[in-house]
């Protein structure tokens, strides 16, 4: 899909969701009116610089027309307006690539970050806690809520795996870039000899969807409600409160146990399970992004690796655009920025230049 197709779905969206928000059916249902409005105000950025950019392109045409003019005033006055139209071209082109850098989903202002240790038993678990935690103080630094949605600990205080929202201003356009293998290679503390281990985990990042784009009613999925567990016996929940849901036509299956509450627990299992299907869907349609998707996160075994966090020599290094920081123990303390600011910088020099066929 090309830039210009992008931005005109985007704005054919747009336009549809002005019509919802003035149609009685959806009125009539407070959810799917918030959520149309969420999305619509998500949007409006975009599609307010887009609208702009395409009457500039109409007004160079108009002005070149009119420069070969044989009227010596027509010409005169095309010239003088001719460079002013053209830097504003530039500028609108350069903030509507900042806007789509990521995508179809390039605006959405949530997202699902999922978190799963790889090879390295133990010592992947902690570094996966590890992962969690530099992920929200980076999300406090950047102003985004966040909320956990699913957690299995290990006794020695690691996380197996871990899920949690996250909502703010351009989240999923900066997140994106975290999806992949993660690799860490530092010295455990149960290690009594002094030897550097080398763990994996692997984090993916999902766009959560609104209500109304994805529609799952209850005959879509079997739900099973079942007794929580903790690790080591303990922690255990005594009501039958733990979800599954198991979606028929995927086959997708999300289990939640975190809450005591059933009904809070079978709202998180919906949360993921609507992002998980929203991917699945978008990747049937378009299958290169699902092999891209493949292939970044990997299987978690130690050779796949989108990032190499090196404890002894306090160095991060980002193997896709060869960037390496040696400040390892302000990033885990969620100094990421740098790290993300110069993914995004690559991405836009990638695609400056070109004007995807509006010249």
């Amino acid at each position: 899909m090309t830039i210009r197709e992008m931005l005109e779905g985007k704005l054919a969206r747009f336009e549809e969701l002005e019509r919802a928000m003035s149609d009685p059916q959806v009125l009539s249902d407070s959810n799917r009116v918030a959520a149309a409005a969420r999305e619509h105000g998500s949007l409006a950025k975009l599609v307010t610089r887009y609208r702009r950019f395409k009457q500039v392109i109409e007004e160079i045409a108009e002005l070149k027309q009119m420069a070969e003019s044989q009227d010596a005033d027509e010409r005169e006055m095309a010239e003088a307006e001719l460079p002013d139209r053209k830097a504003e071209r530039e500028r609108l082109w350069d903030e509507l690539l900042e806007m789509t850098m990521g995508g179809e989903d390039a605006n959405r202002a949530r997202c699902v970050m999922e978190i799963r240790a790889g090879t390295g038993g133990e010592e992947a678990a902690l570094f996966a806690r590890d992962l969690y935690e530099m992920y929200k103080r980076h999300a406090e630094n950047r102003g985004w809520k966040t909320e956990l949605l699913g957690l299995s600990p290990t006794e020695l205080g690691g996380f197996k795996e871990v899920s949690m929202a996250m909502e703010g201003e351009g989240v999923f356009r900066e997140m994106r870039y975290e999806s992949g293998g993660h690799r860490v290679q530092r010295v455990p503390e149960t290690e009594a000899k002094g030897r550097i281990h080398t763990s994996a985990a692997t984090v993916a990042v999902l766009p959560e969807p609104e209500d109304v784009e994805i529609n799952l009613k209850q005959d879509d999925y079997r739900k099973d409600i079942f007794h929580a567990s903790g690790p080591g016996g303990q922690h255990v929940n005594k009501t039958a409160s733990a979800i599954r849901l198991t979606h028929y036509e995927t086959g997708i299956v999300v289990s939640m146990q975190d809450e005591k509450s059933q009904h809070k627990n079978l709202a998180k299992a919906l949360r993921i399970l609507k992002s998980r299907l929203f991917e699945h869907y978008q990747n049937q349609e378009l299958e290169k992004r699902a092999q891209e998707r493949k292939t970044l996160v990997g299987s978690g075994d130690r050779s796949q690796r989108i990032r190499t966090y090196n404890f002894p020599e306090n160095r991060v290094t980002d193997h896709r655009i060869n960037f390496t920081l040696y400040k390892l123990d302000q990033v885990i303390a969620g100094g990421l920025q740098p790290i993300t600011d110069a993914l995004v910088e690559y991405d836009r020099e990638q695609l400056r230049g070109s004007m995807g066929g509006f010249e």
